[in-house]
């Protein structure tokens, strides 16, 4: 296997016990157990197991179901929303191709995202929001009825409210607005500027940061991540995908969080213990475990 594809290496483990706040374990290589111990084995004892669709939904409520360092969070993803509505003749998302089912099955996907939002395993809904950059116009006004419909379903539980927001920061933000964000709301992969994040933090939005805030292009995140309060900062995989520097390329899983977080608290002068400790405090607090 060549460097580029390898896995990269543990790296030095961390202090203080930390929560990977969004991961995929389904997307990634290995078994479940493996990923767990090689994140256990560096300070990472918590992770936030998020579905993306039906099936990624269920098997995240399955899996938290059985291990107690797992939590789960359940949606049907902004680009998944426009697929059940209007079809998906080209399948360049990993479930294929697939017809178009119009609002009514729109309506049963999220009837099912509302029974899994029930659970005890069950910590959040999402990852929900929108995303501008994968769906054309025309499938706006199905993210956006997804996205009503799934902060009805978080406040309605009382789970916390994960966002995907790609290219869409304002409509967002309009949307929780409108609609009253749940009291625990989470910007997973945080993507906006520091003028954003002072809107988030007087909302009291907690922002996750991952793997590309250590990206060379990446400085209006640090700026953000510089100003966010301490108290409302995450950390997060989004594995297998935004795999840190210096190993941008090569798959991301949750044993790599301490390599972002060190250069989360290189941004914010703090130490990492320090940092660890609130972020260790600030998940268990968003999540509810």
């Amino acid at each position: 296997m060549s460097s580029k594809s390898a896995p990269p290496p543990l790296p030095e483990p961390l202090g203080v016990a930390v929560a990977d706040s969004h991961t995929h374990l389904d997307m990634q290589e290995g078994t479940v157990e493996e990923a767990l111990a090689r994140a256990a084995a560096v300070g990472v004892t918590t992770v936030v197991q998020v579905g993306c669709d039906i099936k990624g939904s269920r098997w995240a409520a399955e899996t938290a179901a059985a291990r107690r360092e797992v939590h789960a969070a359940v949606a049907l993803h902004p680009n998944e929303a426009p697929r059940i509505v209007l079809g998906d003749p080209e399948g360049w998302s990993r479930q294929g191709a697939r017809d178009a089912g119009g609002d009514a099955a729109l309506d049963d996907a999220l009837a099912e995202i509302d029974r899994l939002a029930a659970l005890d395993e069950v910590k959040a809904v999402g990852e929900t929001g929108l995303d501008h950059f994968r769906t054309g116009p025309e499938g706006i006004a199905a993210q956006e009825r997804s996205f009503r419909a799934h902060i009805e379903i978080a406040k309605r539980h009382d789970r916390a409210l994960v966002i995907h927001d790609r290219d869409a920061h304002a409509d967002v933000l309009r949307i929780l607005a409108e609609e009253g964000a749940p009291e625990r709301t989470v910007f997973h992969c945080y993507s906006g500027d520091a003028e954003m994040a002072e809107v988030c933090a007087a909302a009291g939005y907690f922002m996750s940061f991952a793997g590309n805030v250590t990206f060379k292009n990446a400085q209006p995140l640090r700026d953000a991540l510089a100003v966010a309060p301490a108290e409302l900062v995450l950390v997060e995989t989004d594995a297998p995908f935004l795999t840190p520097a210096p190993y941008r390329g090569r798959p991301n899983a949750p044993y790599l969080i301490p390599v972002t977080l060190r250069a989360m608290a290189a941004v914010k002068g703090m130490d990492e213990d320090a940092l660890a400790g609130a972020i260790a405090a600030n998940t268990a607090r968003a999540f509810g475990y």
